[in-house]
């Protein structure tokens, strides 16, 4: 039944054909219809949230600095795409440029459905709990922070999901997981209803383990899933939502047709 296909949820945009967090691979996993993207944020030195996931611009922009010491004027001048492939003039430079989560989330309300948006808080950070504050303002102020809101916010630190709790107490909190072995202490100080988002090694690596957490009866989002085999053992779990590069994939590998594809 449809009502039993997890959630596909478009991995930084659909990250594995056009570059990482910028709007061009978000435009595209809405074209396609993902049921959700997934973002990172971090605070620019002027207190702008952008998407990116690397502290340093390093390796999607090619500069040696760090986001958080950038004020977002100066980041607005870089490139952001052409490390993913060869620099194409002439793209629309919004699509490859540095991406705000105001226009991230402006783009996904004008998308003409309902698409969810998962938001990683990235720490540590020298901001600390700054970014939290500054996301849960953004999030006020695009009228997304209450109980019907799409977005939920995930992070693999339980104080900063505590934190945005507090500050938006109707919105849904991910608790992602890296290691299996941390599970018995997160289990003891997380929210009683947050969901849960370990990585997809993990659940190779420990299926019983993997078994449990969906028998807890907490929506479980796994990361990063890109390959059939490992869309088939999500399928046999019963995850709620599988987080992907490759969102057009995914939706063929769960026997959905991507918007937009032939036939």
């Amino acid at each position: 039944m449809a009502s039993m296909s997890p959630q596909v949820v478009a991995h930084r945009g659909a990250s594995h054909d056009i570059a990482e967090h910028t709007l061009g691979a978000y435009v595209e996993a809405l074209r396609i219809g993902a049921d959700a993207v997934e973002c990172d944020v971090r605070l620019t030195a002027d207190g702008h949230l952008v998407c990116v996931h690397d502290r340093s611009l390093n390796r999607t922009a090619g500069v040696p600095a760090l986001v958080s010491e950038m004020e977002l004027k100066d980041l607005e001048s870089f490139e952001f795409a052409s490390w993913k492939g060869p620099f194409q003039p002439d793209i629309d430079d919004r699509y490859t440029r540095i991406l705000t989560l105001d226009t991230l989330l402006e783009t996904v309300m004008n998308a003409g459905r309902r698409v969810e948006v998962a938001i990683e808080t990235k720490h540590p950070t020298r901001f600390g709990g700054l970014v939290e504050h500054k996301l849960a303002r953004t999030l006020k102020y695009h009228g997304l922070d209450g109980a019907d809101s799409p977005v939920r916010v995930m992070s693999f630190n339980y104080a900063a999901l505590h934190r945005m709790r507090r500050l938006t107490p109707d919105l849904n909190m991910v608790m992602l997981m890296d290691k299996a072995q941390y599970w018995p202490m997160l289990r003891r100080v997380i929210g009683e209803d947050w969901w849960l988002g370990p990585g997809i090694k993990e659940i190779r690596d420990h299926p019983k383990w993997a078994r449990r957490l969906v028998e807890t009866g907490r929506p479980v989002h796994v990361w990063t899933v890109n390959e059939a085999a490992d869309v088939q053992r999500c399928l046999r779990l019963g995850v709620a939502g599988i987080i992907t590069d490759r969102p057009a994939y995914v939706m063929e590998q769960l026997g959905r047709t991507p918007m937009g594809a032939a036939g």
